[in-house]
């Protein structure tokens, strides 16, 4: 731990020499594609010279971001009111913060995404000081740089409130003061601001954020906002596009090969994800985490570190026709006949535990419909055609019907008020976005986790366990914070 300590505070201090992870993106997930990570020591003033410079600096961002996302997601999902954790991380399921292992967990997931700050903040300090690179590619490297940097504090401050706000401008000092939520959120705006304007509309490659990733991505900070004009604005942008659809389903299999399957490259619902390989350390670990060996949904086991339970009022109150609540599979491993463990990621061909291929989805199409439907009904007090529509694209296709055409299966306008509606877009995010790292969140937004944690699970959530505890490392080593003042509440 002390080595790791002594490695992250040096980061900051870094403008003659880096070590730079040059992760070849291999944005493409076939088995052919893969994703190199080869470490190279250069003199920073001599590498940030070419467009070949300026790409290489920038996939280094996503391999920490690529490592960290997929137990955030598991930590997350346990956090909910329909998910539980298992062994060391049954603890979540207390409501009652974060024990000392846990701790140390949250502090490693902490350490990656600064890392991943670190590396775009390396790119925003030295790609404007090329003259070798023309105008338009230095400013897509600088927006990528910025989206990915605002993504991750978008992380970070939902988890753990105000946090140290490293930039390009202080990239050499160690000692960061804690900013408030709101100059976080201030940074995040700026930062996809400049990314939507400067991303393209299309993707190089499979994996490279663009313009309509930067506007779903405001989209939801603004709907965190509370700024409900601008975020229904910037997802009907993403609506309107004609970029996207939904891409249809008629059995739960669909869903696990047509929307999260090892295989796939990409989908017309994609709009940014995390990309991964079927190969040896370059895999998403989620599909490994999740599922269990009697369900041979990945061939090397599981380790089924996150289950439901059919008898939790989430499960039994689920429609059983509903093609994503079918995706839950009943093993009983000891915890009881009522049991589930989930099928939603499925790999039968991964090289070890660390080499799954499905890519994991940040913002699919689904969640920018209800993103929408949610902003546009609270900014207008009343339900829109709009909002019901894209409430029902969503619903209809869980149940293998055409997203796109009016079935039997729609909600109603007839005797709905708003309340009820926000109601269902809620729950349908609920059912849609499982082990996507949304729901917890969903709840925190809108003041209702203790309502549903307490309906669902019969537990009533302690007050810290709403933001995680700032590391002690990051207290102990950055003098600018004050380890009585600067951490959270309940630590």
């Amino acid at each position: 731990m002390k080595r790791d300590t002594l490695n992250r505070r040096k980061y900051w201090k870094m403008p003659l020499t880096l070590l730079l992870v040059a992760s070849g993106l291999g944005m493409l997930t076939g088995c052919n594609d893969l994703l190199e990570e080869e470490p190279k020591t250069v003199v920073a003033e001599n590498f940030y010279q070419t467009a070949a410079d300026l790409e290489a600096a920038t996939n280094a961002i996503f391999t920490p971001l690529r490592k960290v996302r997929p137990e955030q997601v598991a930590v997350l999902s346990a956090h909910t009111d329909w998910g539980y954790g298992r062994g060391s991380r049954a603890q979540y399921n207390d409501f009652d913060g974060l024990n000392a292992t846990n701790i140390n967990t949250a502090a490693e997931r902490w350490a990656q995404f600064y890392e991943g700050i670190r590396n775009a903040n390396l790119v925003l300090f030295y790609a404007p000081q090329s003259d070798q690179v023309e105008e338009e590619t230095r400013n897509r490297f600088l927006a990528e740089a910025r989206f990915l940097r605002g993504l991750t504090y978008f992380d970070l401050v939902r988890n753990w409130g105000g946090v140290p706000l490293r930039t390009a401008e202080n990239i050499s000092e160690q000692n960061v003061p804690k900013a408030t939520p709101g100059e976080v959120y201030d940074l995040i705006l700026e930062d996809l601001l400049m990314a939507e304007e400067n991303l393209p509309s299309q993707a190089s490659q499979p994996g490279r954020p663009t313009a309509w990733a930067a506007k779903a991505l405001l989209a939801d900070v603004y709907l965190q906002l509370e700024d409900y004009d601008a975020a229904s604005n910037k997802a009907a942008e993403v609506m309107d596009s004609g970029e996207f659809s939904l891409v249809p389903i008629q059995h739960e299999e669909d869903i696990q090969q047509k929307i999260f399957g090892p295989d796939l490259v990409t989908s017309t619902e994609e709009v940014f994800y995390l990309k991964y390989t079927r190969q040896s350390s370059q895999g998403n670990g989620l599909p490994w985490i999740l599922n269990h060996p009697s369900t041979g949904l990945y061939n090397f086991g599981g380790a089924y570190a996150h289950y439901g339970d059919a008898a939790n009022p989430f499960f039994e109150e689920w429609d059983d026709e509903d093609l994503r609540k079918q995706l839950w599979l009943p093993v009983d491993f000891g915890l009881g006949e009522t049991t589930l463990v989930n099928g939603k990621f499925v790999e039968r061909q991964a090289p070890d535990n660390t080499g799954a291929g499905n890519d994991l989805p940040i913002y699919r199409y689904a969640e920018v419909l209800l993103i929408y439907a949610e902003a546009d009904a609270r900014r207008a007090g009343s339900i829109s055609s709009g909002a019901l529509e894209a409430v029902n694209q969503v619903h209809r296709r869980a149940y293998g019907l055409d997203p796109v055409a009016t079935s039997e299966v729609d909600y109603d306008l007839a005797d709905m008020t708003v309340e009820a509606f926000l109601d269902v877009v809620l729950q349908e995010k609920a059912y849609e976005l499982q082990f996507e790292g949304k729901r917890w969140l969903d709840l925190k937004r809108t003041g209702r986790a203790e309502e549903f944690v307490s309906k669902n699970k019969g537990v009533s959530i302690a007050e810290r366990h709403y933001l995680w505890p700032i590391p002690v490392d990051e207290l102990n080593y950055n003098t600018a914070m004050d380890a009585s003042s600067d951490q959270n509440p309940g630590y």
